[in-house]
């Protein structure tokens, strides 16, 4: 067993057949199935099953695949770490959901030190990747938040990923529309007076993950639900579509990709936590230690 074969497990998982995967990665399909014939023999598994409407993970698959993922992960970040042509330069990264604080505090840091060389990374992702990024140190810290529908499975994942989680500060549940929007006025709304817009949520790409969401109401049944990865995008659909999203109500700070919005009190409390989470048995770095200080410069919560 090999890298190589590790990530064509993984590239073949993620294409309809073996000859779509094949030419994304650049091999030949009669090579790409030898391959993973080898592994299979070698594992004494059958990681896929082909079908005559293609190929499917199996069980063993499924399983194999979530352990080739944390092993490709590692690799990568041992490989950027020792063998890339920035391997001399500091480095240091964040993974966050979606909080400016998180942006300036990073930003703070680097003001802080500007060391001669470096290479930093900020990572805005989805909730589940910020956990699975702070577990495997792909950052050393990582920015979440969780609501009422969603702090028990967050605390569950906090607790096997073998992580620790400070809280930050409390936020009510708000909604954002656009300056132009009908109800921009208003200073309370409940959800229900929404039920005719369309909301629009971060896209966690999974919809059995819907209880990882990052906004409050992640168990609320939307009649019009628009997902968007993109936060421009979302702001751009939320104009055009008199729409809205469900958020902190923390627009301070965001002057170029918020500017336009306003933000309305929710009447259903929904209150988000926000904080952040490290390793518990991990060494942090002095930048990951003083990454920390600037963020409790936001702590509200005792």
């Amino acid at each position: 067993m090999n890298i190589s074969q590790l990530k064509y497990v993984l590239e073949i998982a993620n294409s309809s057949s073996i000859r779509e995967a094949a030419t994304k990665l650049f091999v030949s399909q009669p090579a790409l199935s030898s391959s993973i014939k080898e592994l299979e023999e070698e594992l004494g598994i059958l990681i896929f099953e082909r079908t005559n409407k293609g190929i499917i993970l199996t069980d063993e698959g499924r399983e194999f695949v979530t352990y080739a993922k944390k092993a490709i992960s590692q690799y990568e970040i041992m490989e950027d770490r020792y063998l890339s042509r920035d391997s001399d330069k500091e480095r240091f990264s964040v993974s966050s959901q979606h909080y400016n604080f998180s942006i300036r505090a990073f930003t703070a840091l680097i003001r802080k030190y500007d060391p001669p060389k470096y290479v930093f990374s900020f990572h805005e992702t989805k909730t589940k990747d910020v956990l699975e990024d702070v577990k495997s140190l792909k950052s050393e810290v990582g920015i979440i938040s969780f609501s009422g529908a969603n702090e028990s499975v967050i605390k569950k994942l906090i607790k096997e990923y073998g992580l620790e989680f400070t809280p930050l500060m409390r936020r009510e549940t708000y909604i954002y529309v656009w300056k132009d929007h009908e109800l921009a006025g208003r200073k309370e709304i409940s959800i229900e007076e929404l039920s005719d817009y369309p909301c629009v949520v971060f896209d966690q790409s999974d919809d059995s993950n819907f209880y990882l969401t990052e906004e409050a109401m992640a168990d609320y049944d939307f009649k019009k639900l628009i997902k968007s990865d993109d936060r421009a995008t979302t702001m751009e659909i939320i104009a055009e579509l008199h729409g809205y999203s469900i958020g902190s109500g923390m627009l301070s700070g965001d002057k170029v990709i918020l500017k336009g919005l306003v933000s309305i009190k929710l009447k259903e409390e929904d209150p988000l936590t926000i904080g952040y989470i490290v390793r518990k048995d991990a060494h942090m770095s002095p930048y990951g230690k003083d990454y920390v200080e600037e963020l409790l410069k936001y702590k509200e919560l005792k």
